[in-house]
């Protein structure tokens, strides 16, 4: 029995959906055997396969082949984790990767606080 790659990702849950298992093939973030893979690649028993993401990459042995979903509980069964454990999450790193968000003064309508300030000022 050959089982597709994408199919399989989603069954072992390193992604919530099919869709985003080929997503994360096309965008090379997954490895088989050391080499990029594509979604329709079949697996074997055995293959090892890499599964980048952010900045933790799982290594993971092939040990069922399963097409079916699974419930959360049982999907470790399918694949033997031989990686290290996901690192710390860092927040400061975390709040340094996303742009502040910053608005002009002046641009676009007034804040709650300042049209108080344009009230006040226009009934005296």
């Amino acid at each position: 029995m050959a089982v597709r790659l994408d199919k399989w990702l989603q069954v072992a849950r390193m992604f919530k959906t099919r869709s985003q298992a080929t997503k994360a093939c096309q965008l090379n973030r997954v490895r088989v055997n050391g080499a990029s893979a594509k979604a329709h690649r079949p697996l074997a028993i055995g293959d090892r396969v890499e599964v980048e993401r952010g900045d933790w990459v799982r290594i993971l042995v092939v040990r069922e082949l399963a097409d079916r979903p699974l419930p959360k509980t049982e999907a470790p069964r399918v694949y033997d984790e031989v990686g290290p454990p996901r690192p710390p999450v860092d927040p400061i790193a975390r709040l340094r990767r996303r742009p502040a968000a910053q608005r002009e003064p002046g641009l676009g309508r007034p804040t709650k606080k300042q049209r108080r300030e344009l009230d006040r000022w226009r009934s005296s």
